[in-house]
Order: C-alpha cells, then sequence, then structure tokens
C-alpha cells in the first residue's frame, strides 16, 4: 500500500521545496508539478505528485491526525 501526505510549501529553489508536514521540513523533489510557497502539495516518495486545495489538504492532514490517536 502507497500513502501520499499533504504538506506546505515553505520555499521552491528549482525543482526542489522545503515542505512543512505538520512541523517537519522536508526537501521534496517537485519536478512534477509549479507549487508556490504557501501551496499544499500531495507528497509520495518525496515527490509532490499534485498541487492540492487548502481546505482538502487540511482535511486529508486531521484524519492523518485522527488514525494517529
Amino acid at each position: 500500500m502507497c500513502v501520499a501526505i499533504p504538506g506546505k510549501v515553505l520555499s521552491v529553489e528549482g525543482t526542489m521545496a522545503q515542505v512543512d508536514f505538520k512541523g517537519n521540513t522536508v526537501n521534496v523533489n517537485v519536478g512534477l508539478v509549479d507549487p508556490q510557497p504557501g501551496q499544499y502539495v500531495l507528497v509520495h516518495a518525496g515527490c509532490a505528485i499534485e498541487v492540492m486545495e487548502k481546505d482538502k489538504a487540511e482535511e486529508i492532514i486531521e484524519l492523518f491526525a485522527e488514525l494517529e490517536a
């Protein structure tokens, strides 16, 4: 089973971005999409595969938090 997780883009430099996942900042390859800082991306295996609407991303983040609890 594969899981993709939404995160908030903090900065973009070339094909790499700093993405925040609930306080954890990770380098993510954004070569497949064109995100801007402040947007959310869906990340799988270190690669952003989709730029997401904020509401949808926050909904998924909340569902993952419920699963963790």
